[in-house]
């Protein structure tokens, strides 16, 4: 079993930054592919980020490349979300995530964290 939780949502004005954490626990929580999702309101669950365990296999959606950045501290078990630049479309539930597998789908996901409100102000 593995535990996720968020920390860190918010509400920022357009064009600020905001960071999201992900805390990790669980005997085997450190083997996890990590990923973060989001979710707004009568969307799909959109694949944000994602990083191996030892920081490897990093990838970003199309929609935040370049603006957001995944970070991991496998000896913390935590993963953080950097989030610059932000616009009103990253509005959103903000959730972490573990996978036995690199992948970007969330149907491939075993573990979900609670999720954290983000909201941009125009």
């Amino acid at each position: 079993q593995v535990q996720l939780v968020e920390s860190g949502g918010g509400l920022v004005q357009a064009g600020g930054s905001l960071r999201v954490s992900c805390a990790a626990s669980g005997r085997t929580a450190r083997n996890y592919y990590m990923g973060w999702f989001r979710q707004a309101p009568g969307r799909e669950r959109e694949f944000v980020a994602g990083v191996g365990w030892s920081s490897s296999y990093i990838y970003y959606g199309d929609s935040v490349k370049d603006r957001f950045t995944i970070s991991r501290d496998s000896a913390r078990n935590t993963v953080n979300l950097r989030m610059n630049s932000l616009k009103p479309e990253d509005t959103a539930v903000y959730y972490c995530a573990a996978s036995t597998g690199v992948s970007r789908s969330a149907k491939t996901y075993q573990y979900w964290g609670q999720g954290t409100q983000v909201t941009v102000s125009s």
